[in-house]
């Protein structure tokens, strides 16, 4: 009696992401190819690299769906920097769906692309360790000097100082909280310490990296 062939799970829908970062560029290279990698259904937006007020990634973030995928063409469609890139992707992980780029080594959904991950993050870790070294021996330098840092109005309790601050700390939630709920987990997902990566789920830190584009 021949045996009986093991079933294999149906892979999750494939979603596009395509991004330009101005009005008169246009996506469809970018379609052409996320069509050809066989995605379902692609979703364009028009914004810098740098902004991070991107309503439709955060639509994308905020709907997608276990075993499903987000594709884009280059790392650089997706993310303003790699600690933004590794964010993202572990907010993927964390719904139960999967990250990969065309142009990159990058695919979540296999072990190569899971190293690839990894090497990221090891560089983002370096880089920070880096930049910190480097505030540092500043910071020392200036002291030798005489120079503190801060601000001098409120070393000096300067009224006038201390009011423009605590105005500018109460302005802050209100700008993100008009930005929309998705905009706000988007921004909250991206600003979330992370410890280095090493396992699967392991949750990149973020705050640094080095620009993906602009």
């Amino acid at each position: 009696m021949p045996p009986k062939p093991r079933k294999t799970a149906t892979p999750g829908r494939l979603i596009g992401y395509a991004r330009v970062s101005t009005e008169e560029q246009g996506t469809d290279p970018q379609l052409d190819e996320l069509r050809a990698a066989g995605c379902n259904s692609i979703l364009e937006e028009h914004a810098s690299g740098a902004d991070r007020e991107r309503p439709v990634l955060a639509r994308l973030l905020r709907d997608i769906r276990p075993g499903e995928t987000l594709v884009v063409v280059r790392l650089d469609r997706l993310a303003r920097s790699v600690s933004h890139l590794l964010a993202v992707i572990e907010q993927l992980e964390m719904l139960g769906a999967h990250f990969r780029s065309l142009r990159d080594p990058i695919d979540t959904t296999t072990p190569q692309g899971m190293f690839s991950l990894q090497v990221l993050g090891a560089v983002a870790q370096l880089e920070r360790a880096l930049i910190a070294e480097r505030t540092k021996a500043g910071l020392r330098a200036a002291r030798k000097r005489g120079r503190v840092g801060g601000n001098p109005g409120l070393r000096a309790r300067d009224p006038d100082a201390i009011r423009k601050v605590c105005s500018s700390r109460d302005k802050g939630p209100s700008r993100r909280r008009a930005g929309g709920t998705g905009h706000v987990a988007a921004d909250r997902a991206a600003d979330a310490p992370r410890p280095a990566l090493g396992r699967r789920r392991a949750r990149p830190e973020s705050g640094a990296g080095g620009p993906l584009d602009r």
